[in-house]
């Protein structure tokens, strides 16, 4: 049984004590997927003004067959998929590369062993010829075993989740990757694209308050797992896109001024009328700017896959 002490050191408590004592208020996005906010992403994903996950299908459905042709791979190879998750949408890519006899092992890591438990019953079950070696852990441990190895890899980095970092944690993060990858390895990263910022607004401050709705859960949870006591009505969502930076800014404002305390962090928490809690940024590029990263980083850029529309692109990169 977990004491309030061990609670107070949990990573989520730390970082809610930082966010809200911090001069502008902040919550980590990373904390949106518990049950209930997985739930909700997943109604997200359904919505029509939410383009991403349905564009991301169609590329991985339709042009699969030619990012195959584009790896070149001469030999055997692996498929390293950075938080694999449920692997629907990488389901598309395996099964045709499996359909055109390529010879691939896939090697989903996620730091959750039941995630992955789940990911390799579903895999046996729809593709039961696929190669799998799973790995549990942290991206980058398991990514320095496997730079070890002789065997090349197309390490995929999908669902345009790049776009959560600010544009120096991106270059960090590609860094990272790149630390771990021989040359001649392949990154295939999903990113979303700047479009008609109407069609951008949409996708974010929808109609229905599912979005919202995605962020009051954020504190729900503050008020479940740190027994606080914060009154959801009396918080509203916002977001803003900026078409000239490509970032869309999610927040959550404090309609009244209030007090709101935490008896596990055993800590009150002042909130002035109309404060801001910013919850998420998603940044939109340009071809110009994955041109630009890739390069900064001697990465090349092979070809960018699109979607029907040109909304979003799963850009395959060379090491």
């Amino acid at each position: 049984m977990e004491t309030t002490t061990t609670i107070q050191n949990t990573a989520f408590a730390k970082d809610v004590l930082k966010g809200f004592t911090d001069i502008k208020k902040h919550l980590s996005s990373r904390y949106f997927y518990d049950d209930e906010g997985s739930h909700i992403f997943q109604q997200i994903m359904k919505m029509p003004e939410y383009y991403p996950t349905s564009c991301e299908f169609e590329i991985l459905s339709q042009q699969s067959e030619n990012i195959l042709q584009k790896l070149n791979f001469s030999q055997p190879f692996n498929i390293v998929e950075f938080g694999s998750g449920d692997g629907v949408k990488t389901k598309h890519l395996l099964k045709t590369f499996l359909h055109k006899k390529a010879d691939f092992t896939y090697v989903p890591i996620d730091i959750s062993e039941e995630a992955i438990l789940i990911l390799e019953e579903n895999m046996k079950i729809s593709l039961p010829e696929l190669k799998m070696n799973s790995k549990i852990g942290d991206y980058f441990d398991i990514l320095e075993d496997i730079s070890k190895e002789e065997i090349p890899n197309l390490f995929l980095f999908l669902g345009g989740n790049i776009g959560n970092y600010s544009e120096i944690e991106a270059r960090d993060l590609l860094k990272k990757f790149a630390s771990g990858m021989k040359k001649g390895d392949k990154l295939l990263m999903g990113i979303d694209l700047k479009k008609n910022p109407r069609i951008i607004q949409k996708a974010y401050d929808d109609p229905h308050g599912i979005t919202k709705a995605f962020n009051i859960n954020l504190l729900r949870r503050i008020n479940r797992e740190l027994e606080a006591d914060i009154s959801l009505d009396q918080f509203e969502f916002y977001c803003h896109y900026n078409p000239e930076n490509g970032e869309v800014n999610s927040y959550l404002c404090s309609l009244v001024k209030q007090n709101v305390y935490s008896k596990t962090l055993d800590k009150t928490f002042n909130f002035q009328k109309d404060e801001l809690i910013w919850t998420e940024l998603s940044k939109k590029y340009s071809f110009e700017e994955i041109e630009n990263l890739a390069t900064d980083l001697d990465f090349k850029v092979v070809e960018n896959f699109m979607d029907c529309k040109f909304y979003f692109t799963d850009s395959l990169w060379e090491k």
